[in-house]
């Protein structure tokens, strides 16, 4: 996903900056709305409401955050969800880092790993380029015939299937010689509209058809029965100038591509409409008016009643901002748009159950751009607020009585980029960042058949309602999941706040019941500014660009994740435990208890 230059700005609605002022040893926050009032109104007000709110802040700085699992109560199946991945530049899949990462990401993860990328259908030769990529799968005789060529395709499934990771297919974009509108073709980002010419329908319905269908029998003669296993998305955005034709447009054109799709692939999983956050109006509506279509709309290639729906897609995103030269993240913005769709769907009786996959989850819109409000991207914050807006999907999804199968992680790597450059991806030139290793994390809470997810309890955690409403801004979130398998119990917890400001670390008090058993064997992982994190010591290094060899070794040594306890024995007295951690701001840890007897 992505906009060009002020995309984090444009994405969001105009949520009001919740910083209020600094005290001297504390950010305060409270809603900019209230702050102006006081301002206006109670001019005095404002010295005594830093002081008081500071006070608050650190009353008891020695009082621990009480965390409580209990092990012996689970709450349902745990299925993973942060277990998808995307970028807009599919050429640099078959890159050497590039490929690396896939194996990596398949690697720790105990579950499937799914990749989605814009421009599989773009015209071009397979140049790399921020925001932009091509595999040249169609063009025309002078006579107006086609030509279709997988050779880039091949190229680009093969690397995935070989590092074992399963397609979602995204359908698009408009390949030069069926767009309505061809000229100009390729944007010339970040300078100018990168809504150019692979952005509007086609000029000829049953060419595009006839494309799809051809494209998906390659793909279904290629790799055979596995195709059943991926998804297949129709278009992105079409609610924006992803896709300069109309919301009816779209829908024949889901109609005619699903059609071909099936033909070729009868047990294929379809789905759409990849709309962005459901924070307007317009896209709200788009959203509804695609769900009815589905539901009884005509079908443009059937002519009857309806059209296939295995999965519903949509695109959150938060609206990080720069308060007072401070960088400030808008996690709540983000699950505000969850919510909103999730909304939507449960009103749909014959929809509410299907499947919902986030094909772009972020805190912010385009993983390409560069500045100052991206600072986030080399730090643990990254990870931290990955992790916070997944576990509270979870609970959006159980509030409403919906599904999400997937929520995609819009980032990637560019191997031709400088090192730690800002850009939003998971590694830099090889070198591991902090949230690559948030998801090793969350990898570690299994997602196997039997894993079940345990009652936790925190209190340091904020209230859903007050996220939604407030985002982090006020007090930190300090919480934590806990998954159950067999006799594993693992605990992820996490302590994040959306201002990147300095601040105290928690104390965190772990309590853990239930246990069976009479000892356990303690493993701890941790992700936070002194542990799997690299971004320090390549300051240090005086921040090259491109580092030397023995640079190199040193940085990727420093971004593995860190194991702080290894199998450490610890007694349990009638099923209890109790541990003791520090939680730096942003920080992650990962406990393992593996029980003995």
């Amino acid at each position: 996903m992505g906009f060009g230059p002020g995309a984090l700005d444009r994405y969001a609605p105009n949520r009001p900056a919740a910083i209020a002022g600094l005290a001297i040893r504390n950010v305060i926050l409270v809603p900019v709305k209230i702050w102006m009032r006081l301002q206006l109104v109670f001019p005095f007000a404002i010295a005594f409401l830093t002081t008081f709110a500071s006070a608050q802040a650190t009353a008891d700085p020695s009082a621990p955050v009480i965390i409580q699992v209990d092990a012996a109560q689970t709450t349902g199946p745990y299925a993973p969800i942060w277990n998808f991945f995307g970028a807009d530049e599919p050429n640099y899949i078959y890159a050497p880092y590039g490929k690396k990462l896939l194996n990596q990401l398949s690697s720790f993860s105990p579950v499937p790993v799914y990749f989605r990328a814009h421009n599989l259908l773009t015209t071009g030769h397979g140049e790399r380029s921020l925001k932009w990529g091509s595999t040249n799968v169609y063009t025309e005789r002078p006579d107006g015939s086609p030509v279709y060529d997988f050779t880039i395709t091949d190229r680009i499934f093969d690397t995935l299937i070989a590092a074992h990771i399963r397609p979602l297919v995204e359908i698009g974009f408009m390949p030069e010689a069926l767009s309505t509108h061809p000229e100009p073709y390729r944007h010339n980002f970040p300078h100018g509209s990168i809504f150019t010419g692979w952005s509007y329908p086609p000029n000829n319905w049953s060419k595009w058809s006839d494309l799809i269908l051809a494209y998906a029998t390659h793909l279904r003669k290629r790799y055979g029965a596995q195709t059943s296993t991926w998804y297949w998305e129709v278009w992105n955005e079409p609610d924006i100038p992803y896709w300069h034709g109309t919301p009816e447009q779209y829908d024949r054109l889901y109609d005619l591509t699903t059609a071909a799709i099936l033909k070729a692939i009868p047990d294929a999983k379809v789905g759409g409409p990849a709309a962005t956050g459901i924070h307007s109006g317009r896209s709200a509506e788009f959203l509804r008016q695609f769900l009815d279509h589905c539901a009884h709309g005509v079908n443009a290639a059937t002519g009857r009643s309806g059209a296939p729906l295995d999965f519903i897609s949509y695109h959150p995103k938060g609206s990080p901002k720069l308060v007072g030269g401070r960088l400030v993240m808008d996690v709540g913005v983000q699950l505000d748009a969850a919510r909103n769709g999730m909304q939507i769907i449960a009103r749909y009786p014959q929809w509410r159950h299907t499947p919902i996959l986030l094909t772009e989850s972020d805190p912010e819109g385009c993983a390409a751009c560069l500045g100052p409000r991206a600072a986030y991207r080399n730090s643990p914050l990254y990870g931290a607020s990955v992790a916070e807006a997944i576990m509270h999907v979870y609970q959006l999804a159980r509030r409403y009585g919906v599904t999400v199968d997937g929520s995609v992680t819009w980032a990637f790597e560019y191997d031709d980029q400088p090192t730690f450059a800002g850009f939003r991806t998971l590694a830099t030139d090889g070198i591991d960042k902090p949230v690559l290793n948030a998801f090793r994390l969350m990898a570690k809470l299994g997602g196997q058949p039997g894993t079940e997810w345990l009652a936790t309890k925190s209190s340091g955690a904020l209230p859903l309602d007050d996220i939604l409403e407030n985002s982090v801004t006020g007090a930190p979130d300090i919480d934590a999941v806990a998954t159950r398998r067999n006799r594993q119990v693992d605990i992820l917890l996490w302590n994040y706040h959306d201002a990147d400001v300095p601040a105290a670390p928690a104390r965190v008090h772990l309590d853990v019941d239930g246990l069976t058993g009479s000892f356990v064997r303690e493993s701890r992982f941790r992700v936070d500014s002194t542990h799997s994190d690299a971004y320090p010591l390549w300051v240090k290094m005086g921040s090259p660009a491109h580092p030397t060899a023995e640079q190199q070794r040193e940085l990727e040594k420093a971004a593995r994740l860190a194991e702080t306890v290894s199998d450490r024995r610890l007694a349990i007295e009638s099923g209890k435990m109790a541990i003791d951690i520090t939680l730096p701001r942003d920080a992650l840890v990962l406990v393992r208890l593996a029980e003995g007897r």
